[in-house]
């Protein structure tokens, strides 16, 4: 059907349609669309952000963040999210969903968009990536895999004009052959292989050319070797050429104009352009013809194209004028706004609750025992005194989520203090409370009196898009905030709400029983913290990062150049000159211990594993390399998806209470045999067990050809090393309660 339409097309129809469009005021209700062409009774389409929900909208929910779902370590739940999301574009008429993201992955743990997706871990962002795209996917709803690939900081991520005219160009990400493909284009592949409808192109660079003008990428790995079948369109305004990109394999291009600036012009590189192009021989109409089917096939896959597909909530077009402060070109009164809801709360209460993780919890003080007076402390607990669109940092108020393309527009926030007030109520307890950080950090308690039985110290850290973070430590003088608090209660927890990684000074303070990362939770934010509080929820979260003592254990400082520094307009290099040693990979292989390790997560009970794990191989004999005899499918060869090993172990729920564990494989391939720069452990398998008090259950792992595989850069191919594999299970990748080794029958 897609390619029959195309054929359909005059080269001015077909320009358009490869060539998208966002105009306040002209019928454009989303941030990106395709115009409707009549003749052929297309009616158009709508793309819209984001990775957390619907973005510039009304009455949409506001999820947890990538992160918080990633923190879940929950793959059903990370799916369910991803179906709540999809229902919510469907019902706005929304045909493709921009998310998720799987970039950055998170090189820089000060990176503005590190939150907005799952993990730092390759293997933890695929799983999360995949499950999303189903649930997105499973109501005829388009994903975008988002941001491919190298998008690791927001600063100079595109180019910039110095006052003289010269045009600087973004950053470029120089990442070597072989971690690019184990590290940051790991996620993808999981992404592929759930037959994601299209892929976003990033700003930067990648070793010198424009991710999205990339042919080794779009053309050589995205689809040569991953085998992805949908349509690559480009970040927005992150097109930088005509022929050039058309050639490498972008295929359509948002929002078309050359930059924000010329939207009201019009002027492009393509548009109108791929006329002159087609007729210049510089790109040839089968092209044009192919990026058309490329677009088309999943909206006809979909059956977006049926009667029954909803048409667009043209209210977001109000939506977005009010978030760009032009309400007033539009006519009055605006339309009905579509609710889209549903009894999505639910989910976003209970994911965020479940997603919490305790970091500390000294003598088992959460959950609360219903203390009497309660004190609540930190500009995070209060109700956002900036409205509930979360676009800029605000001093006052909690953070839902983070900015820019991955925030949603709130019809309501739960705060912390609110949903505290409320459970206090129940108990006949009281609250005391001071939310402003800077009458906190001056020691100005006089308000206070007598000194409350628990007290509660909530703080945030906002990231958004365009910006890097400036510093580790959560906002707003939180230190001096919480050394306080401390001071003054010897019961004080502290809770964060952040976008990634944060110091914790403070951590061991004696008065400082309990810690709580609640990440970025969504509209039901304080619901689900005092769900937890309160033990109602057993927190089962655990880290998808690492916390460092000292975070110049793991940083890489992001580049940042003084104007004197540009010296010509390729200044802008990022070297991954640490290839895979990242985060908690780094730690490792430095020896470093972290203050609290990747995967880690208490719980309100305890849990148990076997010493020993059972090892089976999957095949009698093995060939190092996949059966090239089998060709590209989606996610690759698919001799890489094939199980080779399955390891058993047993846990045990040894506390007094139900709660759910989350047990973690980690595999260590041999050094004699794999390249320099080969990590001392990756994680390869993980699940998440429910076990009622004393209940004990097996728990299987299964792992694929590409999981203990290595890419050699010479063949070009995934290669199973010969030697013996480490496999450790444990609860974090730094409490290991098992341990076993296999060595791969292979065919020499």
């Amino acid at each position: 059907m897609a390619s029959e339409f195309a054929s359909q097309l005059n080269l001015t129809e077909k320009s358009r349609m490869v060539t998208g469009t966002l105009a306040i005021g002209a019928g454009s209700s989303c941030i990106g669309n395709i115009l409707p062409i009549e003749r052929v009774g297309f009616s158009g389409w709508c793309m819209q952000d984001g990775p957390n929900g619907v973005n510039l909208a009304d009455l949409t929910s506001a999820f947890p963040s990538g992160l918080s779902a990633g923190a879940s370590w929950n793959k059903d739940m990370m799916y369910q999210r991803g179906v709540a999301m999809g229902q919510e574009f469907r019902a706005k008429g929304i045909e493709v969903a921009l998310g998720p993201s799987a970039g950055p992955l998170g090189r820089h743990a000060l990176g503005g968009r590190n939150w907005e997706g799952f993990s730092v871990d390759p293997y933890l962002s695929g799983i999360a990536i995949a499950a999303t795209i189903r649930g997105i996917q499973s109501n005829g709803v388009q994903a975008c895999a988002k941001h491919i690939v190298g998008n690791e900081q927001e600063t100079q991520r595109s180019y910039s004009i110095l006052d003289d005219g010269t045009r600087v160009e973004g950053i470029s990400s120089n990442i070597d052959d072989r971690t690019l493909h184990e590290l940051y284009m790991w996620p993808f592949a999981d992404a592929v292989k759930a037959g994601v409808a299209s892929a976003m192109c990033s700003y930067n660079r990648l070793n010198q050319t424009y991710a999205c003008e990339n042919d080794a990428l779009l053309n050589g790995i995205l689809r040569d070797e991953l085998g992805f079948r949908g349509f690559v369109v480009s970040d927005w305004f992150a097109t930088h050429s005509g022929a050039k990109s058309i050639n490498a394999g972008l295929d359509l291009n948002m929002p078309g104009a050359l930059s924000a600036e010329h939207m009201q012009t019009g002027a492009s590189y393509w548009g109108a352009y791929i006329t002159v192009m087609v007729e210049d021989g510089s790109i040839t109409e089968d092209r044009v013809d192919q990026m058309i089917t490329r677009i088309m096939t999943p909206y006809f896959y979909f059956g977006q194209d049926r009667p029954d597909y909803p048409p667009v909530d043209r209210s977001m077009e109000y939506t977005f004028a009010a978030w760009s402060n032009v309400l007033d070109l539009l006519p009055s009164p605006p339309p009905p706004t579509r609710d889209v809801r549903g009894d999505h709360a639910r989910l976003i209460r209970k994911l965020a609750a479940e997603a919490t993780v305790l970091l500390k919890n000294v003598n088992a003080t959460l959950p609360l025992k219903s203390p009497l007076n309660i004190g609540v402390f930190g500009n995070d607990a209060a109700d956002p005194s900036q409205g509930l669109v979360v676009m800029r940092q605000s001093e006052v108020g909690t953070l839902p989520l983070g900015g820019g393309a991955g925030t949603v527009r709130h019809s309501y926030i739960v705060s912390p203090i609110e949903a505290i007030k409320a459970r206090a109520k129940t108990i006949g307890a009281r609250v005391q409370h001071i939310l402003q950080n800077s009458v906190i950090a001056a020691g100005d308690f006089s308000s206070i009196y007598p000194i409350p039985d628990v007290c509660l110290v909530f703080l945030n850290t906002y990231a958004g898009e365009v910006q890097d973070r400036p510093s580790y430590e959560a906002d707003w003088n939180s230190t001096l905030v919480v050394e306080n608090v401390a001071r003054k209660c010897p019961n004080t927890i502290v809770i964060t709400h952040s976008a990634s990684i944060n110091s914790m000074p403070w951590a061991n303070n004696p008065s400082v029983k309990a810690i709580l990362a609640a990440h970025l939770p969504g509209h039901e934010s304080g619901n689900s913290i005092v769900d937890v509080l309160w033990g109602d929820v057993n927190p089962s979260g655990h880290l998808p990062y690492p916390i460092a003592k000292d975070p110049k254990d793991y940083d890489i400082p992001i580049v940042n150049l003084t104007a004197s520094e540009v010296t010509s307009p390729n200044a802008w290099q990022a070297d991954f000159t640490e290839g895979q040693l990242i985060d908690y990979r780094r730690l490792d292989a430095e020896g470093i211990e972290p203050l609290f390790e990747f995967g880690f997560g208490l719980s309100y009970t305890t849990f148990t594993m076997e010493e020993t794990l059972k090892v089976q191989t999957l095949s009698r004999r093995l060939t190092p390399k996949p059966n090239a005899s089998l060709g590209v499918q989606q996610g690759g060869n698919p001799d890489l998806w094939t199980p080779i090993v399955r390891v058993t172990t047993r846990i045990s729920n040894s506390g007094s209470k139900r709660g759910s564990a989350v047990p973690q494989l980690y595999a260590s391939l041999p050094r004699n045999s794999t390249p320099a720069g080969t990590p001392e452990k990756v994680l390869r398998g993980f699940d998440k067990v429910l076990l009622e008090h004393g209940e004990s259950r097996a728990v299987e792992f299964e792992l694929l050809r590409r999981d203990l595989s290595y890419w050699d850069t010479v063949s070009q191919q995934w290669v199973l090393p010969k030697g013996e594999i480490g496999l450790k299970v444990g609860f974090s990748s730094r409490d290991i309660r098992a341990e076993a080794v296999v060595e791969l029958p292979l065919d020499r």
